[in-house]
């Protein structure tokens, strides 16, 4: 998932996506981490309609 880097490129602080996608900035930081993994689907929905992108970008992985 590609949380962090697309939050950080709108200049959004972890609370600020926490809020708009409803959940915890500590859920959020867990997330960013790895340390949580498998959200369910409708909450990778909520973090990318606060986002303002696509589920799928959301979770296309970067091939260098």
């Amino acid at each position: 998932m590609r949380i962090r880097e697309m939050r950080e490129a709108r200049g959004m602080k972890q609370r600020e996506l926490a809020e708009k996608a409803g959940i915890t900035a500590a859920y959020l930081c867990d997330l960013e981490k790895g340390k949580k993994r498998n959200p369910s689907i409708a909450l990778l929905v909520r973090i990318a309609e606060a986002l303002n992108v696509t589920l799928i970008d959301l979770l296309e992985q970067k091939v260098s």
